[in-house]
């Protein structure tokens, strides 16, 4: 049940936040809640996948 949750979150993250990588951030300017949404986006992917 965790992993279907997580998959979903997944689903409405890349709905509701913004794609840094495709704006070519340079994550050595990045502000901090850039870097806050980029953990994020990291961590919900890594539990939706594993």
């Amino acid at each position: 049940m965790t992993q279907k949750f997580f998959k979903a979150l997944a689903k409405l993250n890349k709905i509701l936040l913004p794609s840094y990588s495709k704006q070519q951030l340079d994550l050595s300017k990045a502000t901090k809640l850039q870097l806050a949404i980029i953990g994020w986006r990291v961590y919900v992917t890594k539990r939706a996948l594993g």
